[in-house]
């Protein structure tokens, strides 16, 4: 599945319990932990997860695995089976572990909300600053869609927010579009982002010091006058922060999402 993760809410709300086939494993969210046992090493769920996190922010997904889960919390490999079956399964959890940073706080009571735009702007704020935490986190965006109930949480936020808007109100066809292209440009930009740092830890160079050696090459490219736009854009443009970047595109996209409402 590819397509944002907004867009499964259709799938799930519209399918009919009894066409749920029964012989599917159960998910993780609806499994008990197994019961707590003495022992100079406890598990759970949560211990398991803080681990997985430690790893993950310190060697991305592909330092992430049973084996080294356990040896991080001075277990063997077989006692993590039970409490998460899969490494998909862990994945799934690393994952609402971070949409618990996202969800953002309910308005205090006595204050009115925030207009949906502002709304949507801390949500975007939020995920980029856990995306930025945890850089594996936009990943895990975009495919198999996340079900637990941070992730739902962070799910009911979003739509919540673009309830607000005018002409969305009671029309869900429209509500989910909106929310499905507020998440792409979230994931996208994120992304790219990332993809930017990792380039520039891995090749030991910042972007500027990538433009300035490949601005030899690129000036003689464009001085032949076939890109005459590209030219325009590379020379007249602006090279803002990251930051003033994301917050750039984030308003084009809330002005289309204004504009299909207006």
């Amino acid at each position: 599945m590819s397509a944002p993760d907004i867009i499964y809410a259709e799938t799930i709300f519209m399918t009919p319990h009894h066409t749920i086939d029964p012989t599917s494993p159960t998910p993780i969210w609806d499994r008990p932990e197994p019961p707590a046992r003495r022992t100079p090493h406890p598990l759970s769920r949560e211990l398991i997860v803080g681990a997985a996190l430690e790893l993950a922010d310190a060697d991305g997904l592909e330092g992430v695995s049973i084996r080294r889960v356990a040896a991080a919390l001075e277990v063997g490999p077989m006692r993590l089976y039970g409490y998460v079956d899969t490494k998909d399964e862990l994945l799934d959890l690393l994952a609402d572990a971070v949409y618990a940073e996202i969800v953002p706080p309910a308005p205090a009571p006595g204050h009115p909300s925030q207009d949906w735009q502002s709304g949507l702007r801390l949500i975007a704020t939020l995920t980029r600053r856990a995306a930025l935490r945890h850089e594996w986190f936009p990943e895990l965006l975009g495919g198999r869609p996340h079900l637990g109930p941070n992730a739902l949480a962070a799910l009911e936020a979003r739509l919540s927010v673009l309830n607000t808007a005018p002409n969305l109100t009671g029309r869900p066809t429209e509500l989910r579009r909106a929310a499905a292209a507020f998440h792409a440009y979230l994931v996208g930009a994120l992304r790219t982002e990332l993809a930017q740092r990792h380039a520039d830890r891995s090749e030991n160079r910042s972007e500027e010091q990538w433009r300035k050696a490949m601005s030899p090459y690129l000036g003689r490219v464009l001085d032949a006058g076939r890109h005459p736009l590209l030219a325009e854009v590379i020379v007249g443009a602006e090279h803002p922060t990251p930051a003033a970047e994301f917050e750039a595109g984030l308003e084009i996209v809330l002005a289309g999402i204004a504009a299909q409402t207006s």
